[in-house]
């Protein structure tokens, strides 16, 4: 195997959301999102920009299949607009929002393209919002009903879902807000729908999540075709040893157990972890043991988001056993404010991912940057940046597949530029520059990078 090459049959694969692209945000059918709200509050958004046309790729899909093909690669992960499906979250089903996916998945398939769809990244039906939202259990039972309708319609050409993307941030951003270090500064973050719940009621949000999770992942086996897999898409909160010997490396693998208690723990293994418990205290979630196997259904892989490390630590005698170690001030970063630089995090994260859990696969679900990109007077964007961050990234993925790490796949974020939620379209993420004046689609120099990296499964 040449140096820095990936296994025989890896996907390279490229993601977008529903919202941050499809625009047609009142079209054909379709209900209104948490997000069409939130982003029409005066506010809310950076420049009061929307998703109402965003990449208006609702009507363009076929160029972006074709761009998609330009850049080398065989994968694309998506999210479906559970609004577009079911405009008031239940009920019957929207003839015509359904039939967007499939015309969907027809052009990646012609493409050579496989597809990866993911039932829920963040757009609820406004309609489910006005009944409680996440606050409420009949939301797990609803997006159940969901996914296993998707599956029944789906999985004779699709093969793979992932569920729910990045559960801490649907529910801590969009029910409370969440404050990042960096540096010597804090960056809030808040989504969609822009509440702020005190600990008891969030950890009952999350335990509805994880929840919807299970009743999804049983729903998909149910009703897809067989062989039908599935599995969660993870913002996974990953502690990266800072010395990498023995001692350390425990450390950080109990520290991500840890930090992943709510979501990923929770759903490898089937139980709350006694730490997450007593720190909630009377706040701590309700729930039985039925939910907690209904949590744990087994799943056929597990995704993760990674982007950063989470923390860096060191081992410790103290009672959890690490210490984490604040990023000096001076640590280097990408163009977002939250985005410190830690390419080893896409080594760590899916090896403590295998040490702790095991799972059968493992995909990348995203990674990638934004850059403050411009187009230059040739007409090329050269966004050396995000090649850089690629590149170091990559190859530390690389060092996990050869460690045997059971990496299937690789989704850049993002396609190409979109809305970046509270940022709006300040922070450009794409392989491709996007003029949302003029919807024009402008690969980058990364894009070339990219293409040559997929078409050679390599790092190059």
């Amino acid at each position: 195997m040449p140096a820095g090459a990936f296994p025989q049959g890896f996907f390279w694969g490229t993601a977008t959301s529903a919202y941050q692209i499809e625009g047609a945000w009142n079209e054909d059918g379709k209900g209104p999102s948490i997000w069409d709200t939130y982003a029409h509050t005066p506010g809310k958004i950076k420049n009061g920009d929307t998703g109402d046309v965003a990449n208006n790729h609702y009507h363009r899909y076929k160029e972006d299949v074709a761009l998609m093909k330009g850049l080398g690669a065989n994968a694309y992960r998506f999210s479906i607009s559970w609004p577009r499906i079911f405009p008031q979250g239940t009920g019957a089903p929207n003839a015509k929002g359904l039939d967007f996916y499939n015309r969907l998945v027809d052009e990646l398939l012609a493409a050579g393209i496989a597809p990866f769809p993911t039932l829920y990244h963040w757009d609820l039906p406004q309609a489910l919002q006005d009944k409680g939202g996440w606050q409420s259990r009949d939301i797990a039972t609803a997006f159940g009903d969901y996914a296993g309708y998707m599956a029944e319609q789906l999985s004779d050409r699709v093969h793979r879902f992932f569920t729910l993307n990045e559960f801490r941030n649907f529910t801590d951003t969009g029910y409370r807000g969440i404050e990042t270090k960096v540096g010597g500064g804090v960056v809030r973050l808040e989504n969609a729908p822009g509440l702020s719940l005190g600990p008891a009621e969030l950890n009952q949000v999350r335990h509805h999540a994880v929840l919807a999770h299970g009743l999804a992942v049983q729903a998909i086996h149910a009703n897809g075709k067989k062989g039908t897999q599935c599995g969660p898409a993870e913002n996974l909160q990953n502690a990266v040893p800072l010395i990498e010997t023995e001692e350390h490396i425990r450390a950080a693998r109990a520290a991500t157990r840890e930090l992943n208690a709510p979501f990923l723990t929770a759903m490898l293994e089937g139980t709350y972890t006694d730490a997450y418990l007593k720190d909630a205290g009377r706040d701590a979630p309700k729930f039985s043991d039925d939910d907690l196997k209904v949590i744990s259904s087994p799943m056929d892989f597990v995704g993760i988001n990674v982007y950063r490390p989470s923390m860096y630590v060191l081992a410790s005698d103290n009672a959890a056993g690490s210490r984490d170690m604040p990023f000096n001030k001076s640590h280097p970063k990408m163009h977002s404010a939250w985005h410190v630089l830690g390419p080893e995090s896409l080594y760590w994260g899916p090896k403590l991912v295998q040490s702790l859990w095991k799972p059968q696969a493992i995909y990348i679900t995203e990674n990638g940057c934004a850059t403050d990109d411009v187009i230059a007077a040739d007409g090329n964007v050269y966004d050396t940046d995000r090649i850089m961050f690629l590149r170091a990234h990559l190859t530390q993925l690389q060092r996990a597949t050869a460690d045997g790490v059971p990496v299937k796949g690789y989704f850049q974020w993002s396609t190409m530029d979109n809305f970046e939620w509270i940022y709006g379209f300040g922070d450009r993420f794409g392989l491709v520059y996007v003029d949302f004046k003029t919807q024009k689609r402008t690969p980058k120099m990364s894009a070339a990078w990219f293409r040559e990296a997929a078409t050679s499964n390599r790092v190059m």
